[in-house]
């Protein structure tokens, strides 16, 4: 392990989910703290700082897999928030949900697409 992908991994995790990430990580730390650690390495540390793709364009695949895969509301949430954090606007995001209709069916894409509406909601200023 090096410690130079935790530190990566964690300013990435910061720039993308801001303090939605850092709840999953603290989260952890009193049941599993090494799936908190590798969780910032590897998907952070690792794949989101290659070369290749954007980090919007990590976002709208992350989004559509969750999405597809249809029983992960919680880090689906967290990755929509993150989403809209990387600079896709909320008609981008609710074209990949859409999208998904078609490849995941309905009943993932409705899903996915209630989940935003919480998102928006949470993220209003009071």
């Amino acid at each position: 392990m090096s410690n130079s992908r935790f530190t990566l991994g964690l300013e990435q995790l910061s720039k993308i989910d801001g303090e939605a990430g850092h709840n999953v990580i603290e989260s952890l730390q009193d049941i599993c703290p090494d799936l908190a650690r590798f969780t910032i390495e590897y998907p952070f540390g690792d794949i989101y700082t290659r070369p290749g793709l954007d980090v919007k364009s990590r976002e709208i695949a992350t989004v559509a897999a969750l999405t597809a895969l249809g029983n992960c509301k919680p880090q689906l949430k967290v990755h929509l928030s993150a989403a809209l954090n990387v600079g896709c606007s909320e008609e981008e995001v609710k074209e990949v949900l859409l999208q998904m209709s078609v490849y995941a069916g309905f009943p993932a894409a409705l899903n996915a697409m209630f989940a935003f509406k919480e998102v928006l909601q949470e993220r209003k200023p009071e």
